[in-house]
């Protein structure tokens, strides 16, 4: 997987089941490299990014509200 992920739902349900398997792999992908943390961006009602950053620290997630 290639990061940010974009993510658009539709409902709460695939909102959380996707944001859930985003974050998974992300911190899968993480792990291989223990310099980023993960930063959950929302941007409105149904869409989100999941990104590797360095401004969160290894072994975080962070979550940020842009709308």
């Amino acid at each position: 997987m290639n990061f940010p992920l974009t993510l658009t739902v539709s409902d709460r349900q695939s909102m959380d089941s996707e944001l859930d398997a985003a974050v998974a792999a992300a911190k899968a992908h993480a792990l291989t490299g223990k310099r980023h943390g993960i930063l959950v961006t929302r941007h409105g009602v149904d869409k989100f990014t999941v990104a590797l950053s360095e401004a969160v620290p290894f072994g975080l997630t962070r979550e940020h509200q842009a709308w």
